[in-house]
């Protein structure tokens, strides 16, 4: 028996608002599940960035950026390596026993490689933001003793080139090392390490 005009117009017009309505529960449903995933910027917030530090000549410090914070990455000489353990009567956390950084960074040069030395650049003060003085002497501006490291401006903390804070300035710490790893000899990520933290 073949359908009467009025049965298929019946069934197209089932058919048609079906399909209008799961179009507009489809669209009512987008915004929520979408507001169940963060943000771009929100995962840019706490993603690991990465370095290329193929052009840092030894000591050369470069500037990142990872969760909205400066991120210092100096290529230390070995003679700025050799002034560290030089320091150790003057800081006031000569074996990074606070953890202010890694397991992996907790020795002598707060470092996965003596050379290259990674630090949140902020003063563990008021977090004003330290400036580089990494020449040593007068020309410093710190005295003649200076043997290069970093100085806050706003109340006049010091930190050496491991990011150790020095006795009797108002930092109480020394500045942070992030976790970061060795992608390859000349590229590095920051906020994150081999077991992912």
């Amino acid at each position: 028996m073949p359908d009467s005009p009025v049965n298929k117009r019946r069934r197209y017009l089932v058919a048609a608002t079906s399909a209008a309505g799961g179009v507009a529960v489809l669209a009512a449903a987008t915004p929520f599940v979408l507001s169940m995933f963060p943000s771009a910027r929100a995962r840019a917030a706490g993603a690991p960035v990465e370095v290329d530090i193929s052009k840092v000549e030894p000591g050369m410090l470069i500037r990142a950026e990872w969760r909205s914070k400066p991120v210092w990455v100096l290529h230390r000489t070995p003679e700025m390596l050799k002034t560290l353990p030089e320091l150790d009567s003057v800081v006031a956390d000569p074996k990074s026993e606070a953890p202010m950084q890694p397991d992996y960074a907790k020795n002598e040069y707060r470092s996965i490689k003596p050379e290259w030395l990674v630090l949140v650049g902020i003063c563990t003060h008021l977090g004003c933001s330290p400036t580089d003085k990494l020449q040593p002497g007068p020309d410093s501006g710190l005295g003649a003793d200076w043997k290069g490291g970093f100085f806050c401006p706003c109340h006049g903390s010091k930190f050496d080139l491991a990011g150790r804070v020095f006795k009797d300035v108002p930092a109480p710490t020394n500045l942070q090392v992030p976790r970061y790893e060795f992608l390859t000899d000349t590229r590095l990520r920051i906020g994150e390490d081999a077991k992912g933290s």
